[in-house]
């Protein structure tokens, strides 16, 4: 249920680019929701002039001078390195434009949403800013946002860890993550995505010996518990609010203190 708004000022405006949606809602300082999350459908061709637009009205209309957005591909100190499926311009079910992607690469979303808002305006990659919403100070959280694609975040110790873009590698069968456990990998069928899925989770839980497993995005809704009770590692769903929540600690003291090993980097 949405808490009983404060004073603007104090709200932040928590922004969810995703490659099919983008949500955004009012948080408090806590990142709890002020107001329903509402979600449109991702603008294309997908440029960065676009995205800006489309941007720039919500961030003006939200009253807010604290915006948190999160970013669908590969984003480093405030600049695109890849933008994972905004490339492919007819959405996921169309092949990346080259030409589309090197408008992206490089692009300065951050400091052009704060010259066109005049907002303290930070960006992150969607996957960290699951991260923020989620995880705790176990010592050693993964987490997999299940939506259009698959996104990975690391956390040891309450810290984030660098660690890389996976969409787009492969996973099995000449097949990439993201079009294995992405939402082309679901509309195949729900037998074979949850086996998956399944497989991908114990991959990474290994791979980074994880305590903890959490699952984000749209998608951690079609699967249960039970189908990671082998698993050593705890699996908590997290659902498709981890964002929103995690937009909140982009302006809170403990942010540097979880960022420290990005910005070590």
């Amino acid at each position: 249920m949405a808490l009983t708004p404060s004073p603007l000022q104090e709200q932040i405006f928590a922004i969810d680019v995703g490659a099919t949606n983008i949500k955004f809602c009012h948080v408090n300082q806590e990142g709890e929701l002020l107001r329903g999350v509402r979600r449109r459908p991702t603008p294309y061709p997908c440029s960065p002039e676009r995205l800006m637009e489309f941007l720039v009205e919500r961030i003006t209309k939200s009253g807010c001078r604290r915006v948190g957005v999160g970013f669908p591909g590969e984003f480093r100190d405030g600049f695109v390195v890849r933008p994972g499926n905004l490339s492919r311009p007819g959405g996921v079910t169309t092949e990346v434009d080259p030409a589309l992607e090197e408008r992206w690469r490089g692009f300065a979303l951050q400091d052009r949403l704060r010259e066109a808002t005049k907002r303290d305006v930070r960006v992150v990659n969607d996957a960290t800013m699951a991260a923020l919403g989620c995880c705790g100070d176990e010592p050693v959280e993964v987490v997999l946002t299940l939506g259009t694609g698959l996104g990975l975040a690391l956390c040891r110790d309450g810290r984030l860890q660098k660690v890389r873009d996976v969409g787009a590698e492969i996973f099995r069968d000449e097949q990439t993550y993201d079009q294995c456990v992405g939402e082309r990998g679901r509309a195949a069928g729900d037998e074979r995505w949850n086996e998956a899925v399944l497989a991908v989770v114990t991959r990474f839980a290994e791979e980074f010996d994880a305590t903890v497993v959490h699952l984000a995005g749209g998608n951690a809704r079609r699967v249960t518990p039970l189908m990671f009770e082998g698993l050593r590692a705890r699996v908590v769903i997290d659902g498709n609010e981890a964002p929103i929540h995690g937009a909140a600690r982009l302006f809170g003291e403990d942010y540097a203190r979880a960022t420290g090993a990005l910005r070590e980097g």
